[in-house]
């Protein structure tokens, strides 16, 4: 059976209301083309694409846009070789590249934070799902040093930023997924749910770092950990990846990870 890229398109947002300002579109290629196969990523890469193309695959649905900027606005970019060279292998090679971001978040559960929850075999400590975060209790209680380390191992990735005391013990923690780790979202949570423990992806350094610092310094028991941006998310997608690839059995889906963008020295 052919698929188009718009058949695609449909089913990802079939259970959701699009806002008229989402940055949710195609990228590059066209709606009715009929797709070869489809390569999911957190950020379509030079490497993804690359991968996409070595598979014969011709649609990537990725979290985060090509061109370095959340709107996909490229006229800034137009005189520049990076992107230049990039967009040349796009168009040369037929790939249509859809941005699955506002859409993932939307569904019931929030999908990417559920495929990270479920990759860290959190789902029986899961208590509430809140719009930005994910709640959970841990029963017999864990440090903050075994559950960077769960992290780490679980997810192999190979660090984490912490900050607050690694041997206090965490009874209740909050997940957020992505751009969610500024002091707006993580200060009330950590006051309102009676939270000992924030996991974000990223957020500003001098926000809840610094709310997590003075809270230490009263003799409060609260810590963070901060896993990067794209650690947080690439579970989503992969979780994605294996739900296409049950809703289309006919075409060839894979997910194409990424090793992390720093190396710390």
């Amino acid at each position: 059976m052919e698929v188009s890229v718009q058949e695609i398109i449909d089913h990802l947002t079939a259970h959701v209301e699009l806002r008229d300002n989402t940055v949710d579109q195609l990228i590059s290629g066209s709606m009715d083309q009929l797709v070869t196969g489809i390569v999911v990523a957190f950020m379509p890469t030079q490497q993804v694409i690359e991968r996409a193309v070595q598979q014969g695959a011709n649609l990537i649905i990725a979290h985060e846009p090509p061109f370095y900027n959340h709107h996909s606005h490229t006229d800034w970019l137009t005189e520049n070789p990076v992107y230049q060279t990039k967009r040349n292998l796009i168009d040369e090679a037929g790939i249509a590249i859809y941005r699955c971001h506002d859409s993932i978040h939307q569904v019931q559960p929030d999908g990417i934070t559920e495929g990270l929850v479920q990759a860290l075999g959190w789902t029986a400590f899961l208590e509430q799902r809140k719009p930005e975060a994910d709640i959970l209790s841990f029963d017999t209680g864990m440090t903050v040093q075994q559950i960077a380390e769960h992290i780490k191992h679980t997810l192999q990735i190979e660090y984490v930023r912490v900050a607050g005391n690694l041997e206090m013990t965490c009874q209740r923690a909050a997940v957020l997924v992505g751009f969610r780790g500024n002091g707006n979202l993580t200060i009330p949570l950590l006051h309102n749910e009676r939270l000992n423990l924030i996991i974000a992806g990223e957020g500003f350094e001098w926000e809840t770092p610094e709310y997590i610092r003075d809270a230490v310094q009263q003799g409060r028991q609260q810590a963070l950990i901060m896993m990067g941006h794209a650690e947080s998310e690439s579970s989503g997608m992969k979780l994605l990846a294996t739900k296409l690839d049950q809703a289309y059995p006919e075409l060839p889906v894979t997910f194409v990870g990424e090793q992390p963008v720093y190396n710390v020295l």
